[in-house]
């Protein structure tokens, strides 16, 4: 059987639909943002932290696939990879934030902070240089722990040694670590400190549950377009979409704990500094995208993926993921938003316009890295695991 990747038209066709959908709708919110600058930076902030979150999964479970090698992971494996490489688009695409960080940080207004003891307290931290040092940081990290996951996977590709497949084994525990630390600080950084006199302990999980979980949805939508494509056609069994569905489902329930979680202790503690970010989010409307939330984002997507018919059937479990997907957007929208907007629900066009921007070139781009290499693993001793682990389900 050959598994090198041949040429797909409806790839080619797929990527320059996204990028001129993409070009298009960014230019034209850049083209209002010489208006409403402030909105175009809200917006643009939403945007980038959906799509450098799936980027930040496909990292994540890159690293699990390599640490427990089982048969789901080698069919998603090339997704994951591409998913990884497109760290250094969202490198430059975090660029304009840096024009725009005092439309969305409060503690980067000097007036502000020298009033503000809480702020003052935090300003070690919460300041603008060490912040553009931090994030320079953690590109730096997950650019250069993608390198070397690519760079080994290729030439594993190439020679088939079973030293390289140990080395990637081994270096994904430590890698998996140090995106945990990455990924909290991150979130602390771009999210939470929108609103600095507020914290929570379990933020940093959530954000990192949040990623997989739109990470996972992401991956199954591919896979699915995929599936009927050689080589991934002769490989690829319902069993893979179950464990997939199952995965998926498992990462509904552990969102929804640490959601939860966050919820009960802060409501518990029943402090003025805590509980201040759910006054703002469940009053004024935002209550109804919570609701939605709990309805489609958890409970929907858990009943449905309690069904075994639902995992094995790849058109079912995309639809299931493609609802998952658009609510971890929703997921998003309603944290950041009423940082900006605490008394009432606003929503702007630019929200929604410049994700699909943001997202066609981040698929554009995502798609031209797919194209470069097999669709699976050439030569990895560990591919025999997909063709029994498919056989035997």
């Amino acid at each position: 059987m050959n598994l090198a990747a041949p040429s797909y038209p409806f790839l080619d066709r797929a990527q320059r639909l996204a990028l001129a959908l993409g070009l298009l709708f960014s230019a034209v919110c850049v083209a209002a943002a010489f208006a409403t600058p402030d909105q175009f930076y809200k917006s643009y902030l939403l945007a980038f932290l959906f799509w450098v979150g799936i980027a930040l999964g496909c990292f994540a479970v890159l690293m699990l696939h390599h640490m427990f090698h089982a048969g789901w992971g080698f069919v998603i494996q090339r997704i994951l990879e591409s998913g990884t490489r497109t760290f250094l688009l969202m490198a430059v695409l975090f660029v304009p934030l840096l024009f725009g960080l005092h439309s969305l940080y409060e503690w980067t207004h000097t007036e502000t902070v020298a009033n503000d003891p809480v702020l003052l307290h935090k300003q070690p931290y919460l300041n603008i240089p060490f912040f553009i040092a931090r994030t320079f940081l953690y590109f730096l990290v997950w650019i250069g722990a993608a390198y070397f996951l690519n760079r080994w996977s290729l030439q594993l590709d190439a020679s088939g040694a079973p030293s390289l497949a140990q080395r990637l084994e081994n270096a994904s525990a430590p890698g998996l670590l140090l995106y945990g630390l990455t990924a909290s600080f991150a979130s602390i950084d771009w999210m939470m400190s929108l609103e600095p006199h507020w914290f929570s302990t379990i933020y940093g999980l959530l954000f990192i549950g949040g990623q997989v979980l739109a990470t996972l949805a992401f991956v199954i939508l591919v896979a699915m377009l995929l599936a009927d494509e050689k080589p991934l056609a002769d490989v690829v069994r319902p069993s893979h979409f179950h464990d997939l569905g199952n995965l998926l489902f498992a990462f509904v329930m552990i969102w929804a704990y640490l959601d939860f979680s966050q919820f009960l202790i802060t409501w518990s503690g029943n402090l003025p500094e805590e509980v201040t970010w759910y006054n703002r989010r469940i009053a004024g409307g935002w209550q109804y995208l919570a609701l939605a939330l709990i309805v489609l984002d958890f409970a929907l997507p858990f009943v449905l993926l309690l069904s075994r018919a639902t995992k094995r059937r790849a058109q079912t479990l995309a639809m299931v993921a493609g609802l998952i997907l658009i609510m971890r957007l929703v997921d998003i929208f309603w944290m950041v938003r009423p940082a900006f907007h605490p008394a009432s629900l606003t929503v702007h066009w630019m929200d929604f316009l410049l994700p699909f921007g943001m997202g066609g070139i981040w698929v554009a781009y995502f798609i031209w890295q797919l194209k470069r290499m097999p669709l699976l693993p050439l030569r990895d001793p560990r591919m025999e695991e997909v063709f029994e682990h498919g056989e035997g389900h």
